[in-house]
This record gives structure tokens, C-alpha cells and sequence, in this order.
């Protein structure tokens, strides 16, 4: 069975802040990933928490299709998701468990991209562009360290 794997972790200390690259992050249980916006409960949704709302990812595919289909170049970054990821079909793992090298997350729903996403990066097109493949929210089940190049399982 082939295995996807982090690209790049992404994290931002508000809702609004720029997203940082890092090359690892803690991912603590039923909070987030250390750092981030909605693990200090400062991101946009925080005053509506749901357990979904503690990871987001993305697959480096579905940015590379925006370039190729639309001529849209986004950083990894930009998408305002904490991970992209590479070789795994995120739309599958809706209501399941998974392990991203030691942690493990449940799939909780598609993160379909929001008018909040066109207006920071400045590309409207980007809302039908990413629509059914803007990402997956996640929980943390069990926390640990996440590694740019850890397994997806």
C-alpha cells in the first residue's frame, strides 16, 4: 500500500496573521498544533469550536492543479492549511482514523474554501478552483510531533 507524506507544515499565531513554515510542530490532543491559531483559540471560527477544527490539510496535487487548470500560483502556505500533503486521497479519509507519523487524527470533513480564503490571498478564482478539493479537517486524537516527510497512513 503506498503512503502519502508531508510537504510542508504551515502554522499562524492569529486569524489573519501570515501562515509560517516550519519544519516540525507538536500536535497536541483535542487542542491543535502548538502555536497555531486555533490551538490559542485566535483563529477565525475559534468562538465555534468543533473537534474538526484542529488540522486542516491539503494536497500538494490539488494546489498543482490550480496552476495547471486556472494559471493560479499559490505557495503551500497560502491555502491556509497546516499541512500539505502528497500521494494520499484526503476526500477518502472523511469519518476515519489515520496516522501522520506518530499522531493520530480523525477525518472530520472537507475544508471547502471560503470567501475569507479569496480575499487574503487576492484571488477570487480560487473559491471554484478549489471546491470539493480544498482539504480535510481533522482531530487530534493523539498528539506528538509532526515532521515535514512523515508518513500518512
Amino acid at each position: 500500500m503506498f503512503q502519502g507524506c508531508i510537504e510542508s507544515i504551515h502554522i499562524a499565531p492569529s486569524a489573519e496573521a501570515a501562515m509560517r513554515s516550519v519544519d516540525q510542530v507538536v500536535a497536541i490532543a483535542g487542542v491543535g498544533l502548538e502555536g497555531d491559531r486555533y490551538a490559542t483559540r485566535t483563529g477565525s471560527f475559534s468562538a465555534k469550536p468543533k473537534p474538526g477544527r484542529q488540522l486542516t490539510l491539503i494536497e500538494a496535487e490539488a494546489i498543482e492543479a490550480l496552476e495547471r487548470e486556472l494559471g493560479m500560483v499559490l505557495a503551500p502556505g497560502e491555502t491556509r492549511r497546516n499541512l500539505v500533503t502528497r500521494g494520499v486521497a484526503l476526500n477518502h479519509l472523511v469519518g476515519r482514523e489515520f496516522t501522520v507519523g506518530g499522531v493520530r487524527l480523525r477525518g472530520h470533513e472537507l475544508c471547502e474554501p471560503c470567501g475569507d480564503l479569496a480575499r487574503m490571498t487576492a484571488k477570487p478564482q480560487i473559491l471554484p478552483g478549489l471546491v470539493h478539493r480544498g482539504g480535510l479537517r481533522a482531530e487530534i486524537l493523539e498528539g506528538g510531533l509532526l515532521r515535514v516527510g512523515d508518513l500518512i497512513d
